[in-house]
């Protein structure tokens, strides 16, 4: 009996024409463009996903609603209840502080979610996959936020300060000059804006909706508060400090009625904001660039 042989190694299989160097199909280009990514992408990415959410939607209605509903109450409670020696003199324009300050809760509670959100549902994972530039994708988030966040608060504030204008002139209110104009719009815009903003840097760092949300209203409303339970004598120098850097007495610098006859003035609340969000940007991407999703 025959021992049965094993069977003999087969040559492998030549390689497909069109992979075999020099071959007919040497020029073969794919039908699928390629192109080099760069921020217009990573733009157009995060306006796809900040206009898709519900969150969006919800907290800037919120935000509109306070902002003109408050807003528009004031006005019509001061001018049904003013004489014109009340209002002699005074600047329209500062009723838009209340809806304001509360709306920029909602501001921050957006500007939180732009980030954190992506870490809990894990869709921070698809981000970072599809643009592994962490610069790039932290950029192109704060650009589309802000631009949002002031858009939306210039159209709004700008609707109830020509709504209150119109209502506390009749009433013996003065006629706000073009720099009240542009601080009571422009300027408090873009200070809300940048407001939101170091919330998205918070969220990106704390990764926690709820947690980033309770340290940034925090932020907002503690030094104020804690400042006015501050009665002794000791402590005036510490009081007047928080009174004075509060962020809703920058708030109402733009409106020419701060809380203190000391402290920020002018443009300054502006500039302090913009300083304090560059150092937290700063941060962030450092802290982005170190550690994984």
């Amino acid at each position: 009996m025959s021992t049965p042989q094993p069977p003999m190694p087969q040559a492998p299989a030549a390689a497909p024409e069109w992979q075999t160097p020099g071959g007919s199909y040497a020029g073969y280009t794919s039908p699928i463009p390629v192109v080099r990514t760069h921020l217009g992408h990573a733009l157009a990415s995060e306006w796809t996903k900040i206009r898709s959410v519900r969150s969006t939607m919800w907290t800037l209605g919120v935000f509109v609603l306070l902002v003109v509903g408050i807003g528009l109450a004031a006005g019509a409670l001061v001018a049904a209840n003013s004489s014109s020696a009340d209002m002699d003199g005074e600047n329209p324009l500062t009723l838009g502080f209340f809806g304001l300050l509360l709306g920029s809760i909602c501001i921050i509670t957006l500007g939180v979610l732009t980030t954190a959100s992506e870490y809990g549902t894990g869709m921070i994972r698809t981000t970072m996959t599809a643009c592994p530039s962490r610069a790039r994708v932290l950029a192109a988030k704060s650009i589309v936020f802000f631009t949002v966040a002031f858009v939306f608060t210039l159209v709004a504030s700008a609707f109830v300060a020509m709504v209150q204008v119109s209502m506390l002139e009749d009433a013996g209110a003065r006629t706000p000059s073009g720099s009240e104009w542009f601080k009571a719009t422009v300027g408090i815009s873009l200070y809300i804006a940048l407001l939101g903003l170091l919330s998205l840097l918070i969220g990106s760092v704390i990764r926690h909706s709820a947690g980033a949300i309770t340290i940034m209203i925090g932020v907002v409303l503690a030094p104020l508060v804690i400042a006015m339970f501050m009665v002794a004598q000791s402590m005036e120098k510490l009081r007047d400090w928080l009174f004075e850097y509060s962020i809703p007495n920058q708030l109402s610098v733009f409106y020419a009625s701060s809380l203190t006859d000391s402290g920020p003035s002018g443009w300054d609340p502006l500039w302090i904001m913009l300083g304090l969000t560059a150092a937290v940007y700063a941060g962030t991407y450092a802290l982005l660039r170190s550690r994984d999703v």
